[in-house]
Protein backbone atom coordinates (compact mmCIF):
# COMPACT_ATOMS: atom_id res chain seq x y z
CA UNK A 1 0.00 0.00 0.00
CA UNK A 2 1.53 3.57 -0.99
CA UNK A 3 3.07 5.02 1.92
CA UNK A 4 0.94 8.57 1.39
CA UNK A 5 -2.27 7.09 2.12
CA UNK A 6 -1.62 5.55 5.30
CA UNK A 7 1.08 3.66 5.65
CA UNK A 8 -0.05 1.75 8.42
CA UNK A 9 3.16 -0.94 8.32
CA UNK A 10 0.41 -2.57 11.17
CA UNK A 11 0.91 -6.00 12.48
CA UNK A 12 -1.74 -5.39 14.71
CA UNK A 13 -1.47 -8.56 15.75
CA UNK A 14 2.30 -8.02 16.81
CA UNK A 15 0.70 -4.57 18.37
CA UNK A 16 -1.33 -7.24 20.42
CA UNK A 17 0.60 -7.40 23.46
CA UNK A 18 -1.33 -8.71 26.71
CA UNK A 19 -3.66 -6.15 28.65
CA UNK A 20 -5.29 -7.04 31.67
CA UNK A 21 -8.12 -5.68 33.24
CA UNK A 22 -6.94 -6.39 36.80
CA UNK A 23 -9.15 -9.32 38.10
CA UNK A 24 -7.03 -11.49 40.34
CA UNK A 25 -8.64 -15.60 41.21
CA UNK A 26 -8.04 -16.34 44.89
CA UNK A 27 -8.27 -19.74 44.59
CA UNK A 28 -7.23 -21.90 41.89
CA UNK A 29 -8.05 -21.14 38.73
CA UNK A 30 -9.55 -23.58 36.37
CA UNK A 31 -8.66 -23.09 32.91
CA UNK A 32 -7.84 -24.85 29.62
CA UNK A 33 -3.95 -24.79 30.36
CA UNK A 34 -1.07 -23.40 32.46
CA UNK A 35 -0.37 -19.84 30.48
CA UNK A 36 -4.09 -19.60 30.58
CA UNK A 37 -4.37 -19.61 33.95
CA UNK A 38 -1.11 -17.68 34.38
CA UNK A 39 -2.83 -14.79 32.29
CA UNK A 40 -5.76 -14.64 34.69
CA UNK A 41 -3.91 -14.46 38.00
CA UNK A 42 -1.73 -11.69 36.46
CA UNK A 43 -1.93 -7.90 37.98
CA UNK A 44 -3.76 -5.33 36.34
CA UNK A 45 -1.63 -4.19 33.51
CA UNK A 46 -2.00 -0.92 31.49
CA UNK A 47 -1.77 -0.74 27.92
CA UNK A 48 1.78 1.00 27.22
CA UNK A 49 1.94 3.04 23.50
CA UNK A 50 5.34 4.32 22.47
CA UNK A 51 5.35 7.05 19.89
CA UNK A 52 8.59 7.74 18.53
CA UNK A 53 9.77 9.93 15.13
CA UNK A 54 11.83 12.52 13.94
CA UNK A 55 12.24 15.57 15.90
CA UNK A 56 8.94 18.08 15.44
CA UNK A 57 7.61 15.23 13.31
CA UNK A 58 4.02 15.86 15.06
CA UNK A 59 4.50 12.83 18.00
CA UNK A 60 2.94 15.41 20.03
CA UNK A 61 -0.54 16.33 18.00
CA UNK A 62 -0.25 12.05 17.42
CA UNK A 63 -0.46 11.75 21.23
CA UNK A 64 -3.31 14.49 21.89
CA UNK A 65 -5.91 13.21 19.14
CA UNK A 66 -5.18 9.74 20.63
CA UNK A 67 -5.93 11.14 24.25
CA UNK A 68 -8.97 13.09 23.23
CA UNK A 69 -10.44 9.98 21.88
CA UNK A 70 -9.52 7.67 24.07
CA UNK A 71 -11.90 9.83 26.57
CA UNK A 72 -13.42 6.75 28.72
CA UNK A 73 -10.39 5.31 30.14
CA UNK A 74 -7.28 6.99 31.74
CA UNK A 75 -4.70 7.93 30.19
CA UNK A 76 -1.31 9.31 30.83
CA UNK A 77 1.67 11.04 28.62
CA UNK A 78 4.57 10.56 29.52
CA UNK A 79 7.96 12.30 27.72
CA UNK A 80 11.16 11.41 27.13
CA UNK A 81 12.20 15.21 27.31
CA UNK A 82 11.14 14.72 30.87
CA UNK A 83 14.35 12.68 31.26
CA UNK A 84 16.84 14.70 29.65
CA UNK A 85 20.62 14.06 32.17
CA UNK A 86 20.97 18.00 33.76
CA UNK A 87 24.11 19.22 32.20
CA UNK A 88 27.44 19.79 34.68
CA UNK A 89 28.96 23.08 35.02
CA UNK A 90 31.33 22.35 32.35
CA UNK A 91 28.80 21.04 29.93
CA UNK A 92 26.96 24.27 30.06
CA UNK A 93 29.69 26.59 29.06
CA UNK A 94 29.81 24.68 26.05
CA UNK A 95 26.22 24.13 25.23
CA UNK A 96 26.29 24.77 22.13
CA UNK A 97 28.79 21.44 21.17
CA UNK A 98 25.86 18.90 23.86
CA UNK A 99 24.31 16.37 21.27
CA UNK A 100 21.09 16.21 22.77
CA UNK A 101 19.97 13.75 20.72
CA UNK A 102 21.94 11.12 21.27
CA UNK A 103 20.84 8.30 23.47
CA UNK A 104 23.61 9.36 26.10
CA UNK A 105 21.70 12.72 26.92
CA UNK A 106 19.00 11.09 28.31
CA UNK A 107 18.41 9.00 31.86
CA UNK A 108 17.17 5.59 30.65
CA UNK A 109 17.52 4.16 33.85
CA UNK A 110 14.91 6.34 35.32
CA UNK A 111 12.95 6.47 32.43
CA UNK A 112 12.67 2.40 32.72
CA UNK A 113 11.74 2.67 36.33
CA UNK A 114 9.27 5.25 35.47
CA UNK A 115 7.30 2.94 33.28
CA UNK A 116 7.79 -0.30 35.48
CA UNK A 117 6.10 1.82 38.31
CA UNK A 118 3.70 2.88 36.24
CA UNK A 119 2.86 -0.79 35.16
CA UNK A 120 2.97 -1.94 38.11
CA UNK A 121 0.21 0.67 39.76
CA UNK A 122 2.16 2.95 41.61
CA UNK A 123 2.19 6.51 40.69
CA UNK A 124 5.40 7.91 39.82
CA UNK A 125 7.08 11.65 40.25
CA UNK A 126 8.55 12.40 36.87
CA UNK A 127 10.92 15.15 37.07
CA UNK A 128 10.55 18.95 34.96
CA UNK A 129 13.21 19.70 32.58
CA UNK A 130 14.81 23.25 32.04
CA UNK A 131 14.92 23.76 28.28
CA UNK A 132 16.61 27.26 28.61
CA UNK A 133 18.98 26.34 31.56
CA UNK A 134 19.28 23.04 30.75
CA UNK A 135 18.61 21.32 33.93
CA UNK A 136 16.02 19.78 36.15
CA UNK A 137 14.09 21.66 38.27
CA UNK A 138 15.30 20.36 41.81
CA UNK A 139 11.92 21.05 43.80
CA UNK A 140 9.18 20.35 41.66
CA UNK A 141 8.00 16.87 40.05
CA UNK A 142 5.35 16.22 37.85
CA UNK A 143 2.74 13.86 40.02
CA UNK A 144 1.95 11.06 37.13
CA UNK A 145 -1.03 8.32 38.43
CA UNK A 146 -1.44 4.95 37.01
CA UNK A 147 -3.99 4.24 34.66
CA UNK A 148 -5.31 2.64 31.66
CA UNK A 149 -2.73 3.77 28.99
CA UNK A 150 0.52 5.21 29.74
CA UNK A 151 1.56 7.04 26.29
CA UNK A 152 5.74 7.26 25.99
CA UNK A 153 6.53 10.01 23.43
CA UNK A 154 10.26 10.67 22.78
CA UNK A 155 12.12 10.96 19.93
CA UNK A 156 14.48 7.35 20.90
CA UNK A 157 11.90 5.52 22.95
CA UNK A 158 12.71 2.58 20.33
CA UNK A 159 16.49 2.87 20.90
CA UNK A 160 16.32 0.77 23.65
CA UNK A 161 15.50 -2.74 23.74
CA UNK A 162 14.43 -2.76 27.81
CA UNK A 163 11.96 -0.11 26.87
CA UNK A 164 10.45 -0.91 23.66
CA UNK A 165 9.76 -4.45 25.60
CA UNK A 166 7.40 -2.45 28.20
CA UNK A 167 5.24 -1.30 25.27
CA UNK A 168 2.31 -2.95 24.00
CA UNK A 169 2.18 -1.06 20.89
CA UNK A 170 5.03 0.90 19.22
CA UNK A 171 4.00 4.20 16.46
CA UNK A 172 6.39 6.04 14.15
CA UNK A 173 5.23 9.36 13.26
CA UNK A 174 6.89 10.11 9.96
CA UNK A 175 7.36 13.41 8.35
CA UNK A 176 9.35 15.23 5.09
CA UNK A 177 12.54 16.22 7.01
CA UNK A 178 11.75 20.15 5.33
CA UNK A 179 8.45 19.99 7.03
CA UNK A 180 10.65 18.82 10.38
CA UNK A 181 13.03 21.32 10.39
CA UNK A 182 10.34 24.60 9.64
CA UNK A 183 8.65 23.08 12.71
CA UNK A 184 11.50 22.64 15.11
CA UNK A 185 12.74 26.62 14.20
CA UNK A 186 9.36 27.75 14.87
CA UNK A 187 9.44 25.44 18.15
CA UNK A 188 12.60 26.22 19.46
CA UNK A 189 12.84 30.22 18.99
CA UNK A 190 9.47 30.96 20.44
CA UNK A 191 8.97 27.73 23.29
CA UNK A 192 12.66 27.82 23.57
CA UNK A 193 14.05 31.11 23.68
CA UNK A 194 17.08 30.55 20.93
CA UNK A 195 17.22 32.07 17.46
CA UNK A 196 17.24 30.70 13.95
CA UNK A 197 21.25 30.66 13.58
CA UNK A 198 21.87 28.39 16.66
CA UNK A 199 18.84 26.55 15.63
CA UNK A 200 20.23 26.10 12.09
CA UNK A 201 23.70 25.13 13.26
CA UNK A 202 22.37 22.33 16.27
CA UNK A 203 20.31 20.48 13.53
CA UNK A 204 23.01 20.44 10.62
CA UNK A 205 25.70 19.18 13.25
CA UNK A 206 23.56 16.93 15.45
CA UNK A 207 20.29 16.50 14.84
CA UNK A 208 20.01 15.69 11.46
CA UNK A 209 22.98 12.95 12.10
CA UNK A 210 21.20 11.72 15.10
CA UNK A 211 18.47 11.21 13.20
CA UNK A 212 19.84 9.06 10.70
CA UNK A 213 22.28 6.70 13.34
CA UNK A 214 19.75 6.60 15.83
CA UNK A 215 15.98 7.55 14.88
CA UNK A 216 15.56 6.36 11.62
CA UNK A 217 16.78 3.07 12.47
CA UNK A 218 14.60 2.32 14.59
CA UNK A 219 11.78 2.94 12.49
CA UNK A 220 11.82 -0.66 11.91
CA UNK A 221 10.66 -1.69 15.31
CA UNK A 222 7.20 0.41 14.95
CA UNK A 223 4.10 -1.76 14.94
CA UNK A 224 2.21 1.25 13.13
CA UNK A 225 3.77 3.78 10.50
CA UNK A 226 2.18 7.22 10.39
CA UNK A 227 2.57 9.85 8.11
CA UNK A 228 2.04 13.18 8.13
CA UNK A 229 0.90 13.06 11.60
CA UNK A 230 -1.72 14.59 12.64
CA UNK A 231 -3.07 15.36 9.69
CA UNK A 232 -3.55 11.57 9.27
CA UNK A 233 -7.24 11.11 10.71
CA UNK A 234 -7.84 7.88 9.32
CA UNK A 235 -4.53 6.02 10.64
CA UNK A 236 -5.35 7.69 13.82
CA UNK A 237 -8.73 6.73 13.98
CA UNK A 238 -7.50 3.04 13.33
CA UNK A 239 -5.31 3.14 15.93
CA UNK A 240 -7.93 4.26 18.75
CA UNK A 241 -10.30 1.39 17.56
CA UNK A 242 -7.46 -1.03 18.17
CA UNK A 243 -6.70 0.14 21.66
CA UNK A 244 -10.45 0.62 22.62
CA UNK A 245 -10.73 -3.21 21.43
CA UNK A 246 -7.81 -3.97 23.61
CA UNK A 247 -8.94 -2.78 26.75
CA UNK A 248 -12.39 -3.98 26.07
CA UNK A 249 -11.04 -7.02 26.03
CA UNK A 250 -11.45 -9.32 29.40
CA UNK A 251 -8.92 -11.70 30.45
CA UNK A 252 -11.49 -14.43 30.32
CA UNK A 253 -12.85 -12.87 26.94
CA UNK A 254 -9.22 -14.14 25.61
CA UNK A 255 -9.55 -17.65 26.96
CA UNK A 256 -13.03 -18.20 26.57
CA UNK A 257 -14.14 -16.59 23.12
CA UNK A 258 -18.03 -17.22 24.30
CA UNK A 259 -17.81 -14.64 27.11
CA UNK A 260 -18.61 -10.98 26.20
CA UNK A 261 -18.27 -7.83 28.33
CA UNK A 262 -19.96 -4.73 26.94
CA UNK A 263 -17.99 -1.88 26.58
CA UNK A 264 -17.36 0.24 29.71
CA UNK A 265 -17.99 3.41 30.06
CA UNK A 266 -18.00 5.98 32.56
CA UNK A 267 -21.24 6.03 32.48
CA UNK A 268 -21.62 1.89 32.97
CA UNK A 269 -19.08 2.62 35.45
CA UNK A 270 -21.20 5.76 37.21
CA UNK A 271 -24.20 3.28 37.03
CA UNK A 272 -22.10 -0.03 38.37
CA UNK A 273 -20.51 2.25 41.16
CA UNK A 274 -24.64 3.15 42.37
CA UNK A 275 -26.18 -0.31 42.47
CA UNK A 276 -23.01 -1.62 44.64
CA UNK A 277 -23.56 1.55 47.25
CA UNK A 278 -24.98 -0.32 50.46
CA UNK A 279 -26.32 3.34 51.11
CA UNK A 280 -28.47 3.70 48.01
CA UNK A 281 -32.27 3.82 48.37
CA UNK A 282 -34.43 1.26 46.73
CA UNK A 283 -35.82 3.29 44.57
CA UNK A 284 -32.96 4.08 42.83
CA UNK A 285 -31.14 0.43 43.12
CA UNK A 286 -33.83 -0.68 40.90
CA UNK A 287 -34.16 2.51 38.21
CA UNK A 288 -29.78 2.02 37.79
CA UNK A 289 -30.09 -1.69 37.88
CA UNK A 290 -32.90 -1.51 35.21
CA UNK A 291 -31.30 0.19 32.70
CA UNK A 292 -27.89 -1.45 33.06
CA UNK A 293 -30.05 -4.61 33.06
CA UNK A 294 -31.45 -3.32 29.72
CA UNK A 295 -27.96 -2.49 28.24
CA UNK A 296 -27.01 -5.88 28.70
CA UNK A 297 -30.21 -6.99 26.82
CA UNK A 298 -29.56 -5.25 23.75
CA UNK A 299 -26.37 -6.41 23.46
CA UNK A 300 -27.45 -10.27 24.16
CA UNK A 301 -29.83 -9.98 21.50
CA UNK A 302 -27.24 -8.44 19.67
CA UNK A 303 -25.88 -11.82 19.03
CA UNK A 304 -29.54 -13.65 17.46
CA UNK A 305 -28.96 -14.46 13.93
CA UNK A 306 -30.63 -12.42 11.23
CA UNK A 307 -32.05 -12.24 7.75
CA UNK A 308 -31.48 -9.90 5.38
CA UNK A 309 -35.04 -7.83 4.82
CA UNK A 310 -35.87 -5.19 2.18
CA UNK A 311 -38.39 -2.68 2.95
CA UNK A 312 -39.83 0.64 1.18
CA UNK A 313 -39.43 3.68 2.68
CA UNK A 314 -42.08 6.61 2.80
CA UNK A 315 -40.06 8.24 -0.07
CA UNK A 316 -40.40 5.43 -2.40
CA UNK A 317 -36.48 4.23 -1.98
CA UNK A 318 -35.50 0.97 -1.17
CA UNK A 319 -33.56 -0.08 2.01
CA UNK A 320 -31.91 -3.08 2.92
CA UNK A 321 -31.66 -4.13 6.33
CA UNK A 322 -32.01 -7.39 8.31
CA UNK A 323 -35.32 -8.87 10.35
CA UNK A 324 -35.03 -9.72 14.06
CA UNK A 325 -34.90 -13.40 15.11
CA UNK A 326 -38.51 -14.73 14.99
CA UNK A 327 -38.13 -17.70 17.63
CA UNK A 328 -37.21 -16.49 20.46
CA UNK A 329 -37.90 -16.87 24.45
CA UNK A 330 -36.50 -15.93 27.58
CA UNK A 331 -35.88 -18.35 30.49
CA UNK A 332 -35.36 -16.50 34.13
CA UNK A 333 -33.82 -18.51 37.21
CA UNK A 334 -36.31 -17.42 40.05
CA UNK A 335 -36.18 -14.93 41.83
CA UNK A 336 -33.51 -12.15 40.60
CA UNK A 337 -33.98 -13.56 37.81
CA UNK A 338 -37.08 -12.06 37.40
CA UNK A 339 -35.80 -8.11 37.48
CA UNK A 340 -34.67 -8.49 34.13
CA UNK A 341 -37.72 -9.73 32.35
CA UNK A 342 -39.01 -6.49 32.00
CA UNK A 343 -36.07 -5.02 30.16
CA UNK A 344 -36.29 -8.13 28.05
CA UNK A 345 -40.36 -7.89 27.15
CA UNK A 346 -39.77 -3.90 26.58
CA UNK A 347 -36.97 -5.25 23.47
CA UNK A 348 -38.88 -8.15 22.21
CA UNK A 349 -42.88 -7.32 21.49
CA UNK A 350 -44.85 -10.11 22.92
CA UNK A 351 -42.15 -12.13 23.71
CA UNK A 352 -42.70 -15.60 25.97
CA UNK A 353 -40.56 -16.07 29.42
CA UNK A 354 -40.20 -19.26 31.12
CA UNK A 355 -38.96 -19.90 34.99
CA UNK A 356 -36.71 -21.90 36.58
CA UNK A 357 -36.85 -22.07 40.85
CA UNK A 358 -33.49 -23.50 41.28
CA UNK A 359 -32.94 -24.17 45.46
CA UNK A 360 -29.04 -23.24 46.18
CA UNK A 361 -27.34 -24.02 49.60
CA UNK A 362 -23.89 -23.03 49.71
CA UNK A 363 -21.25 -24.27 46.74
CA UNK A 364 -22.84 -27.48 46.42
CA UNK A 365 -26.41 -27.67 46.49
CA UNK A 366 -29.06 -27.50 44.06
CA UNK A 367 -32.84 -28.85 43.30
CA UNK A 368 -35.10 -28.44 40.79
CA UNK A 369 -38.24 -27.08 42.37
CA UNK A 370 -40.33 -25.24 39.81
CA UNK A 371 -39.86 -25.14 35.61
CA UNK A 372 -42.39 -24.07 33.43
CA UNK A 373 -41.65 -23.65 30.05
CA UNK A 374 -43.25 -22.92 26.31
CA UNK A 375 -43.84 -26.22 24.71
CA UNK A 376 -42.42 -25.33 21.14
CA UNK A 377 -38.93 -24.30 23.72
CA UNK A 378 -36.56 -26.47 21.80
CA UNK A 379 -37.77 -24.64 18.40
CA UNK A 380 -36.24 -21.21 19.77
CA UNK A 381 -33.54 -19.28 20.81
CA UNK A 382 -32.97 -18.76 24.83
CA UNK A 383 -31.92 -15.88 26.65
CA UNK A 384 -31.50 -17.58 30.18
CA UNK A 385 -31.63 -14.53 32.88
CA UNK A 386 -29.87 -14.21 35.90
CA UNK A 387 -27.96 -11.22 37.46
CA UNK A 388 -25.15 -12.44 39.18
CA UNK A 389 -23.21 -15.43 38.14
CA UNK A 390 -21.28 -16.40 41.48
CA UNK A 391 -20.56 -20.52 41.63
CA UNK A 392 -22.09 -21.11 38.41
CA UNK A 393 -23.84 -24.38 39.81
CA UNK A 394 -27.74 -23.08 39.70
CA UNK A 395 -27.04 -21.69 35.46
CA UNK A 396 -25.21 -24.90 35.07
CA UNK A 397 -28.11 -27.20 36.13
CA UNK A 398 -30.54 -24.41 34.01
CA UNK A 399 -28.53 -25.10 30.91
CA UNK A 400 -28.29 -28.51 31.14
CA UNK A 401 -32.51 -28.23 31.63
CA UNK A 402 -32.24 -26.62 28.35
CA UNK A 403 -30.45 -28.76 27.04
CA UNK A 404 -32.47 -32.11 28.30
CA UNK A 405 -35.54 -29.92 26.68
CA UNK A 406 -33.97 -30.06 23.20
CA UNK A 407 -32.60 -26.76 22.88
CA UNK A 408 -29.48 -26.78 21.63
CA UNK A 409 -26.30 -25.62 23.71
CA UNK A 410 -25.38 -23.03 20.92
CA UNK A 411 -28.68 -21.15 20.51
CA UNK A 412 -28.65 -20.21 24.52
CA UNK A 413 -27.71 -17.19 25.81
CA UNK A 414 -26.91 -16.52 29.16
CA UNK A 415 -27.62 -12.64 30.59
CA UNK A 416 -26.28 -11.20 33.77
CA UNK A 417 -24.95 -8.17 35.43
CA UNK A 418 -21.95 -9.39 37.12
CA UNK A 419 -20.17 -12.66 37.22
CA UNK A 420 -16.93 -14.19 39.16
CA UNK A 421 -14.20 -16.05 37.17
CA UNK A 422 -15.11 -19.11 39.10
CA UNK A 423 -19.02 -19.59 37.71
CA UNK A 424 -17.22 -18.29 33.97
CA UNK A 425 -14.86 -21.31 34.19
CA UNK A 426 -17.36 -23.06 35.91
CA UNK A 427 -20.35 -22.51 32.72
CA UNK A 428 -17.52 -22.41 29.68
CA UNK A 429 -15.52 -25.33 30.79
CA UNK A 430 -19.43 -27.21 30.74
CA UNK A 431 -20.80 -25.54 27.87
CA UNK A 432 -18.42 -24.16 25.38
CA UNK A 433 -20.82 -23.59 22.94
CA UNK A 434 -22.96 -21.54 25.05
CA UNK A 435 -22.29 -17.95 24.74
CA UNK A 436 -22.32 -15.35 28.07
CA UNK A 437 -22.93 -11.63 27.94
CA UNK A 438 -22.31 -9.99 31.17
CA UNK A 439 -21.28 -6.28 32.15
CA UNK A 440 -18.48 -6.78 34.23
CA UNK A 441 -16.52 -9.24 35.74
CA UNK A 442 -15.75 -9.40 39.68
CA UNK A 443 -12.66 -10.55 41.27
CA UNK A 444 -13.61 -13.68 42.92
CA UNK A 445 -15.99 -15.14 45.36
CA UNK A 446 -15.36 -15.20 49.30
CA UNK A 447 -15.77 -17.99 51.48
CA UNK A 448 -19.60 -17.63 51.35
CA UNK A 449 -19.44 -18.61 47.92
CA UNK A 450 -20.61 -14.27 47.59
CA UNK A 451 -19.38 -12.51 44.47
CA UNK A 452 -16.86 -10.19 45.46
CA UNK A 453 -16.64 -6.91 45.49
CA UNK A 454 -20.50 -7.89 44.07
CA UNK A 455 -23.61 -5.78 45.22
CA UNK A 456 -25.13 -8.51 48.00
CA UNK A 457 -28.38 -10.45 47.19
CA UNK A 458 -29.35 -8.81 44.17
CA UNK A 459 -33.12 -10.13 44.69
CA UNK A 460 -33.62 -9.12 48.01
CA UNK A 461 -32.21 -5.77 47.08
CA UNK A 462 -34.40 -5.54 43.81
CA UNK A 463 -37.88 -6.52 45.05
CA UNK A 464 -37.41 -4.52 48.65
CA UNK A 465 -37.46 -7.61 50.67
CA UNK A 466 -33.63 -6.76 52.41
CA UNK A 467 -33.53 -5.60 55.79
Amino acid sequence: MPEETISIDYVMEKASGPHFSGLRIDGPASSPSASAAADVNAPKQPFVIGVSGGTASGKTTVCDMIIQQLHDHRVVLVNQDSFYRGLTPEESKHVNEYNFDHPDAFDTEQLLDCIKTLKSGQSYQVPIYNFKKHCRCSDSFRQVNASDVIILEGILVFHDQRVRNLMNMKIFVDADADVRLARRIRRDTVERGRDVDSVLKQYAKFVKPAFEDFVLPSKKYADVIIPRGGENHVAINLIVQHIHTKLGLHDLCKIYPNVHVIQSTFQIRGMHTLIRDREISKHDFVFYSDRLIRLVVEHGLGHLPFTEKQVVTPTGSFYTGVDFCKKLCGVSIVRSGESMENALRACCKGIKIGKFLIHRDGDNGKQLIYEKLPKDISERHVLLLDPVLATGNSANQAIELLIQKGVPESRIIFLNLISAPEGIHCVCKRFPSMKIVTSEIDVGLNEEFRVIPGMGEFGDRYFGTDD
